[in-house]
């Protein structure tokens, strides 16, 4: 049943952890819709304590609303939190940070959602889930409830992009009516001020191996007596754009592999004709050559900063260490790297002078194959980059020379549930 307004909220506070799901509304001027939506919050409630046994509450994470909403959602029995850092995603993070209940369902305070659709979510949780998403492709989308744009251009290309980028498995990653467990949800560090809070979510959910479950979900037009805070361009490059950030194999290793394998090739070949090892007449001339060097070059800086994002990731605590970077592990340390910079560097000196050399003794004239200076300039330039790279990781993973730990200890239990902590 929902929190009796005669009950005053310094009572409920002291007795916090009776309490076990808290709703949560993201609010920046609602007055027009709250009432609506703490009217269906509340049922939504009843429905669970009926069909599950559990006790909620209402939370209004207010952003700085200037036209009474937080009054108004005092004086209709919600709890009210005040968030001062501006933003959707930042006073999301602030409600579920300030809620009491074990279990926390979120949902735009406009009334396009309908939190009875949460009482499924909340039982998903129950059965083991740690993440729930709606679905409004499932549920429903009332006519003039979501732009077309929306939803056949940006929320189909963004989920299919989350769902290739992450394997998360759902088919509507933007959905405003979610539930995840409040340790979960604490787990994740969540940071996004903005509308790509819901990509973030989804995101480290699935990178940290969260069991993600999924539900229909209703879309309704907005109550709104004027333009929604949505801003589909903008929000939907900030989405873009955080899915790259949180994908290091995806904007860097791929490049990377496709660039020095690329090159490896073209070089290879022209190694090859230039040594006498194939004969006839070479495919890849002195343009080739000096492509292929900034290519490889270029594909080798993308793979430190492949590496440096993985372990940023690893860090942080939203990721988890890839077997790959496990097994390089007695290679990935500080003076490992150096060693192998400063080797690089060497060998470059050397076909330097070598080439020097060969000059000299020639009369000074134009080198007939400008391979072996392409060769050194790749030798020094991946040398450099291995050094400050080195350097980068060990700053990157908290200024200490060995970038895994020794014990590569697992960062959580695949789901909360199946340890209880959650419960």
């Amino acid at each position: 049943m929902f929190v009796d307004t005669a009950r005053s909220l310094s009572d409920l506070h002291g007795n916090a952890r009776a309490i076990d799901v808290s709703i949560i509304m993201p609010c920046l001027n609602e007055a027009v819709s709250l009432p609506h939506c703490i009217a269906n919050a509340r049922h939504a409630l009843d429905l669970i304590e009926e069909q599950h046994g559990l006790f909620g509450e209402i939370v209004i994470a207010d952003n700085g609303s200037t036209d009474g909403s937080q009054q108004l959602a005092t004086d209709l029995g919600a709890r009210v939190v005040p968030v001062d850092r501006r933003g959707y995603g930042a006073a999301l993070i602030g409600g579920c940070e300030g809620a009491w209940g074990r279990y926390l369902l979120m949902g735009d305070a406009d009334g396009s959602y309908d939190f009875t659709d949460g009482v499924a979510m909340i039982g998903a949780l129950l059965a083991g889930a740690d993440l729930c998403m709606g679905s409004r492709f499932q549920g429903g989308i009332a006519p003039g409830a979501m732009p077309w744009k929306n939803r056949y251009i940006g929320n189909p290309v963004l989920t299919g992009i989350l769902n290739l980028f992450f394997r998360c498995g759902i088919d509507d990653a933007h959905c405003g009516l979610r539930a995840i467990t409040k340790d979960g949800f604490m787990t994740l560090g969540l940071s996004g001020s903005g509308m790509e809070f819901a990509s973030e979510m989804v995101i480290k959910a699935s990178l940290r191996e969260f069991a993600i479950a999924q539900v229909p979900a209703t879309l309704s037009v907005d109550l709104r007596d004027r333009a929604p805070h949505l801003r589909p361009w903008r929000d939907g490059w900030r989405h873009l754009r955080y899915l790259l950030m949180l994908s290091p194999t995806w904007i860097f290793g791929v490049p990377a592999v496709l660039a020095m394998g690329f090159s490896t090739l073209v070089l290879a070949v022209a190694i090859g004709f230039w040594l006498g090892i194939f004969q006839g007449e070479t495919p890849f001339g002195v343009s080739w050559s000096i492509a292929s060097g900034f290519l490889f070059t270029t594909g080798h800086l993308a793979l430190l900063m492949a590496v440096a994002s993985h372990l940023h990731g690893v860090t942080k605590g939203y990721r988890r260490l890839r077997p790959t970077v496990n097994r390089l592990r007695s290679l990935l340390h500080l003076e490992g790297m150096l060693a192998m910079g400063l080797g690089q560097i060497a060998a470059s000196f050397a076909m330097f002078a070598a080439t020097a050399w060969y000059w000299s003794h020639h009369g000074f004239v134009a080198l007939p194959n400008p391979l072996p200076l392409v060769l050194a300039g790749i030798l020094g330039a991946t040398g450099a980059q291995t050094i400050f790279g080195g350097f980068l990781l060990a700053i990157v993973v908290g200024h200490d020379a060995r970038f895994v730990a020794v014990d590569n200890s697992p960062l959580l239990p695949v789901s909360l549930h199946h340890v209880g902590m959650a419960s």
